[in-house]
Order: C-alpha cells, then structure tokens, then sequence
C-alpha cells in the first residue's frame, strides 16, 4: 500500500500543511523551540550532576553549543531576471558518536534559533536511536511554493557550492525535512559530485534511481507507528481512535499504517482544514482523494471537522506537523490519553507539564520520528556497500532497532519514575556524556 502515498510525495499538500500551521501559531509562540531544548537539557544535565561527575570536562555547554554554526546568503536569478537573496543556514551540533546528520527545511519561517534547536535534537535523537552519527541541521528561509521548478533547482545548486568544505559522505550528510523531498536531494548529490570523487553518501533520502533506500520515504511514518503500537500495548488502549495532525509525508504514511493494522483513524487534518468519521476513515481512498484535489477536505468518506483537531475526541494524537502545535494555551483540550510526536517539537514544555498532571502519556520526538534517521543510515550502510536491501528487511530492522529504543526508555522511565521525554534525554545524554570524557579534551 506504500506506493499509493508515494502518489502524494512532493506535492503541493505535502509541503503546504507544514507551513499553514507553523503560521497559524506563529504569533502565539512566546518561547523558541531552542529555548525549550536548552533548559531541558539543562535540567536533565543538573539531575544527572555531569559537572560533578566529570569535573573540568565542560559537558553541559558542549550540549548547549554547537560545534559550528554557517550563515550564509544566496542570491537565485529569478525566471524574470530579477535576482532575489535568500538567508540559508547549516549547523553542525556535535560529531562525537559520528558524523554530522540532520535535514534541510524550505520554509518563509526558518530561522537560526530553530536551526539551532533542531540540529541539537537531531544529536540526542541519533544517540538514543543507538546509530553512529551526530546531529546537524540546515534551512533556508524561503517559500518553496512561491518559486518555479527552475528556481528551487538553482537555489539548492547554490546552497550545496557555499557547503561543498562542509558536507560530505564521511562528514556531514544532509536529509529532507520540511519543503524538501528527495528530489532536492538528487540535485545535491548531483551538484557534489561535480567536486568530489566520492558522492553517492553525500545525502540520504536520495530517489532509488541515484542510491535512495527502499522504505527510507515511509520510515518516520512507519516508527512513529510502530512506537505507537508498543505503547497501546502498555497502556492497555484496546480498538483505540487515532487523530491525525498533518497529512504530509510523516501523517499519510503514519495513517496508512495504522489503517492497514485495523487502528480507526477518526480525525485528520491539513492546511486546508480537517475531516472526521467516527466509525472510521478510509484512508487509501482518503489517499487518492488528496492525489487528486491536494487536501483531506471535500472527502466524501468524512464529515468537515469544524473544532480544532487537537482537541478531538480520541485516545491516541498523532501531531506531525511543525513544533509548537501543543501549547499552554491549549493543552487542556486535549482529550487524547496517548500522543505520539510525529513532528519535531510539537509540544512545549510548558503544555509538557499540564498534559502530564493529565496523566497523558508521551512518546517524545527523539523517539517517535526517528525512523527516518535511522533509514538514513541503512541507506548510507547500503551506498557504502553497493549492496541494496529489500523493503521487507529495510522495515524488519526498522521495527526491531526502533523498538528496542522504545524499551530502553519505558524500563529508565520506570526507573526513574519520570516521563518518558526525560528518561529518552537521560539515556542519549549520558551515552554522548561517556563518550565525549573517552574520547579526550583533544
């Protein structure tokens, strides 16, 4: 059934839902999502006492900053003739368990500081993912609907020539993210090669035609599935609802699997609005409809949902559009007992607190959407060997890698009688913590 999202990979409402609903809570955003990250990791440094614990070694401002920040500006000849500057950005937060990884976001609202946040989620969610890289992260503040084919080609060609000393199959290995697919992707390979001998690893999430992995489209989709179901188990949600934020890339495939394991999606929603049938969405026609008008509304198997979906009646929330959707102006609608983050961020720390006096159970970011790294680096194993695997075994080690990350975190949660977020940080920080004293000041 994967194949029939692919149908919907790229296009107009895959990369509109994002950005509408990062603007429709633009202006109600009073922290940065950076903000959030380094108290959090601030918090989680001072109980784990890792200044104590190795004294002199600095460990908590080597989380805090990154190891290298690039600003830069193009400027992309428009179709008309005109030319047009854009603000791109690549930061580079910590290689201590690997090479440098994480996305490109095309969006009207990147900037530094969620650059900055995101590269830094990025390094926590490879350690807990148990992969060998680090974490990075680029944008580029831009519309991408607003330009042509032609425009979008030249201004990725430009971006990969400012970063050509700076990425690289052994240092720095980009991904899609927000406003990018696989095809940006194929120009950045393309471009890179023009440079270097050794290209194919320079980016992953490549199309199948240029090195891409079977099931690498599918894969953030698929773990946040897979890391919804063990917490179903646990929680004991039998023939539970699901409502979906965000029918791009991560919320179709996410949808698509739960609808093919008998899980009722009753609510989902894009830019353009949402849809609800409480006896359940039929979400490979729902699939085809987007295919055909580029948005869930107007589908003839569900009502119009008129009421914000966070707030939808269902057990299980599946955010999976952009940071900030979750909020402590809104947390308490929420009637979900269950939420799973698809997107990055999607929660605050402030609706953190008031969802858990709820009693809501979490599975964070770092763990839940981290299929797609994880995919990115079977594809990298895959580039390196020449050798490419079936889609049946590229999701068999999906399911077993990501679970068993899952399992880590409930057992130190447990432990620790802490959230799940909490215990996921604890976990990757102090594996990136051990790492760092052995590797040496130099």
């Amino acid at each position: 059934m994967s194949n029939i999202v692919e149908n919907i990979k790229g296009s107009r409402v895959d990369r509109l839902s994002d950005q509408a609903i990062s603007d429709r809570f633009a202006q109600t955003k009073i922290r940065s999502p950076y903000d959030d990250v380094k108290k959090l990791v601030m918090d989680i440094a001072s109980n784990m006492h890792l200044e104590e614990r190795y004294p002199g070694q600095n460990i908590v401002r080597r989380f805090l900053e990154p190891d290298k920040v690039i600003q830069f500006t193009v400027s992309v000849q428009r179709d008309n003739g005109t030319a047009e500057i854009f603000d791109c950005y690549r930061v580079q937060h910590d290689d201590t368990l690997g090479c440098y990884k994480g996305g490109i976001r095309f969006h009207p609202e990147v900037d530094l500081d969620e650059v900055k946040a995101l590269a830094t989620w990025m390094t926590i969610k490879t350690a807990l993912a148990d992969i060998p890289f680090g974490g990075a992260k680029g944008g580029v503040r831009i519309d991408p609907n607003s330009m042509s084919l032609a425009e979008l080609e030249r201004l990725v060609r430009k971006y990969t020539q400012v970063l050509l000393n700076d990425i690289g199959p052994s240092s720095d290995i980009p991904a899609p993210d927000v406003g990018t697919s696989g095809r940006e992707m194929a120009w950045i390979y393309d471009e890179y090669r023009k440079h270097r001998t050794v290209a194919r690893g320079v980016v992953t999430g490549k199309p199948l035609e240029v090195g891409g992995s079977l099931g690498r489209t599918a894969a953030t989709g698929n773990g946040v599935v897979y890391t919804m179901v063990e917490a179903m188990h646990d929680l004991d949600l039998k023939d539970a609802t699901v409502a979906i934020q965000g029918f791009g890339n991560v919320g179709s495939y996410a949808a698509l699997g739960c609808w093919e394991r008998g899980i009722k999606v009753v609510a989902v929603s894009d830019v353009f609005g949402g849809i609800y049938n409480n006896q359940g969405i039929d979400i490979e026609g729902l699939i085809h409809h987007v295919h055909e008008k580029r948005s869930v509304v107007g589908f003839s198997g569900a009502d119009p949902l008129v009421e914000d979906i966070l707030s939808y009646p269902c057990d299980i929330l599946l955010p999976c559009a952009l940071d900030g959707a979750i909020r402590e102006d809104n947390a308490d609608k929420v009637k979900a007992q269950l939420i799973v983050e698809g997107a990055n961020g999607p929660v605050t720390l402030a609706a953190d607190e008031i969802l858990e006096k709820k009693g809501v159970r979490i599975i964070p970011d770092i763990l839940a959407n981290s299929g797609g790294v994880i995919v990115s680096y079977y594809e990298t194993v895959q580039n390196r060997q020449g050798f490419y695997w079936e889609e049946k075994d590229v999701n068999e080690r999906l399911l077993k890698q990501i679970t068993r990350a899952y399992y880590r975190v409930r057992d130190m949660a447990q432990k620790q009688k802490s959230d799940f977020r909490k215990a996921s940080y604890y976990l990757a920080m102090e594996k990136i913590a051990r790492a760092i004293v052995m590797r040496g000041a130099q």
